[in-house]
């Protein structure tokens, strides 16, 4: 069996919208990275979405994956919604444009590469690892900020 990338993620915007951010840690093998970017404007549901893509971009190969999320958004649309919003033009069932469809593409490619087993945790509940990708997140804004007021 091979080996299994864990995957925790996790978004954050302070303002919805807001300056947002968004965290990565991946596990493999006992070695650990970490990844975390920001946006001057964005939506909480936009760096959740963007830290599952930054995560998975970091990928090198097809590997297996278990990708942990606090975000229902992100863990319901990738695993629930999207094959409907694909058969309907990416359409809600209200008709209406998917919101953040940009990105959900961008999901869908590159998960369409992995094995992926998706898995949600509740956030803010003492998850270690998921408490980690937060501050990673919070990290990200915080030294956007810092840089634009210097």
């Amino acid at each position: 069996m091979a080996d299994i990338v864990d995957i925790y993620t996790d978004g954050a915007c302070r303002g919805n919208p807001g300056p947002g951010g968004w965290g990565v840690l991946m596990r493999y093998k006992g070695r650990e990275k970490t990844l975390y970017g920001a946006e001057p404007h964005t939506t909480n549901n936009r760096m959740e979405l963007l830290a599952a893509i930054r995560a998975l971009e970091a990928l090198k190969r097809p590997s297996r994956v278990r990708l942990t999320t606090d975000s229902e958004y992100v863990k319901k649309g990738i695993v629930e919604w999207i094959s409907a919003w694909k058969k309907r033009g990416w359409k809600t069932a209200g008709r209406k444009e998917v919101k953040n469809a940009d990105l959900w593409r961008e999901l869908d490619a590159l998960a369409s590469q992995h094995d992926i087993e998706w898995r949600w945790v509740r956030g803010h509940s003492g998850h270690q690892e998921n408490e980690m990708a937060d501050a990673l997140a919070n990290k990200a804004i915080d030294e956007m900020q810092a840089v634009r007021r210097n």
